[in-house]
C-alpha cells in the first residue's frame, strides 16, 4: 500500500523509518496499548506495570485499572476538539489529496518485516524543529459535511453514560459504546472487526482520516467557570466511512455513515478496529455477532476476559467432582 500524495515521497518513507528507529528505545507502543486498556493515562506507571507484569500486558493493564479504581474523581473534562490536534502523523485512504497533505509520522507501513539480529544504532536523540511541520490541519471529514456527503450522529446531545459507574444495559447508548471500545483489547476488538470485515457483518470502512498527536485536556475552573487547560495526551484517532452493505453503507439523505475511533497513546490498530466496530454495532437490525451488543460489549473487555478464564487456575475440585460423580452413576445404571 502506498500514498503517492506524501509530500517528499521516498525521502518521507524513509524519514519515517528513521523515526520509528528513534522510538524503539522507550517501549512507547507497549506502554501505549496498556494506558487505553488500563483506562488510565500515566505513561510512567504503565511503563511500572509492564515492568513488574514481566511483560504481560494484560496483567500490566490489570494493574493499572485497579490503580485507577483507588482515585478519587475531582471532576470531569470538557470535549476536546480533535480539530485543534498538533498533529504528528495523519494519513488518508479515502482521498489522494487532502488539505495540508499526507505526513507519514512514526510508522512500519513501509519497512520490510524482517528480524534484525544485529539492532540498528539508534544513535542520539535529536531536537525537532516544530516549526519545520504545520501543527493543525482541516478535517478531511468536515470537507465532506460541506459537501453534504456524511450524515451527523443522531446521539449529539444526550447525556454521556458512565460505564464505571452505571452497569451495562443493552442496547447501549452510543456514549457508552465508545467509552467500551475506547478501553476495550485491542486483540479482541481486532478479531471481532475483521470478522465484519470478512462477511461477518456489514461494514467494511475506507478511512477518511487517521491521525496521531497531542491534545489540549481542559477543565472549568471551580472558580471562574472559565475553560483552562491542565496539560496534554496523546491519542490516535480515526475517523472511517462506513461504505458496506446494508443499512451502515447510506443514511437518510444519501449520506454517508461515519465510524469513529479515538485511543490513547498511538494505537492505529485498535483506533481503527474502533471505528468499525462503532459502525457494526450501530446496525439498527443485528444479524452478526460483531453486529450484537452483548456479544461484542461483553467479550473485548480483556480484564475481564482473563479474571474469567484464569480463574480456571483455583481449585474446582467439587464441582469437577460432581460430574464425576453423574458419569460413574450413568456408567453403573447401564
Amino acid at each position: 500500500m502506498g500514498y503517492i500524495a506524501v509530500s517528499g515521497g521516498e525521502d518521507a518513507i524513509k524519514n519515517a523509518e528513521k523515526v520509528v528507529e528513534l522510538f524503539k528505545r522507550e517501549n512507547r507502543l507497549a506502554v501505549d496499548q496498556v494506558l487505553g486498556e488500563g483506562s488510565l493515562y500515566a505513561p510512567e506507571l504503565a511503563r511500572l506495570a509492564i515492568k513488574q507484569a514481566e511483560g504481560d500486558l494484560m496483567e500490566a493493564s490489570f494493574l493499572i485499572r485497579a490503580y485507577r479504581s483507588t482515585l478519587p474523581r475531582l471532576g470531569y473534562s470538557e470535549p476536546i476538539d480533535t480539530r485543534d490536534m498538533f498533529v504528528i502523523r495523519r494519513i488518508s485512504s479515502t482521498f489522494k489529496d487532502i488539505p495540508g497533505g499526507q505526513i507519514l509520522g512514526a510508522t512500519r507501513d513501509y519497512t520490510q518485516r524482517l528480524l534484525e539480529f544485529e539492532p540498528s544504532d539508534e544513535g542520539e536523540e535529536k531536537e525537532s524543529d516544530a516549526s519545520e511541520v504545520p501543527p493543525h490541519f482541516e478535517k478531511v471529514v468536515d470537507v465532506m459535511r460541506r459537501a453534504s456527503l456524511v450524515a451527523e450522529p443522531s446521539e449529539n446531545n444526550e447525556e454521556p453514560f458512565d460505564i464505571t459507574r452505571d452497569p451495562l444495559q443493552f442496547p447501549l447508548p452510543r456514549s457508552a459504546r465508545l467509552q467500551a471500545l475506547a478501553r476495550g483489547e485491542s486483540g479482541a476488538m481486532l478479531a471481532i472487526a475483521y470478522s465484519s470485515l470478512r462477511g461477518y457483518g456489514s461494514v467494511h470502512p475506507t478511512i477518511a482520516e487517521l491521525r496521531v498527536g497531542y491534545v489540549k485536556l481542559k477543565i472549568k475552573h471551580p472558580y471562574t467557570k472559565n475553560e483552562v487547560s491542565i496539560g496534554e495526551i496523546f491519542v490516535t484517532e480515526c475517523e472511517g466511512v462506513l461504505s458496506g452493505v446494508g443499512a451502515t453503507m447510506l443514511s437518510e439523505g444519501a449520506k454517508f455513515s461515519l465510524g469513529y475511533g479515538l485511543v490513547f497513546g498511538q494505537n492505529e490498530r485498535k483506533a481503527i478496529s474502533m471505528a468499525i466496530l462503532d459502525g457494526t454495532t450501530g446496525v439498527k437490525e443485528p444479524k452478526a455477532p460483531s453486529e450484537d451488543h452483548e456479544f461484542v460489549f461483553y467479550h473485548i473487555d480483556g480484564i475481564d476476559a482473563m479474571g474469567f478464564v484464569e480463574h480456571l487456575k483455583l481449585p474446582h475440585y467439587v464441582t469437577f467432582q460432581s460430574s464425576l460423580d453423574r458419569i460413574q452413576k450413568i456408567r453403573g445404571e447401564k
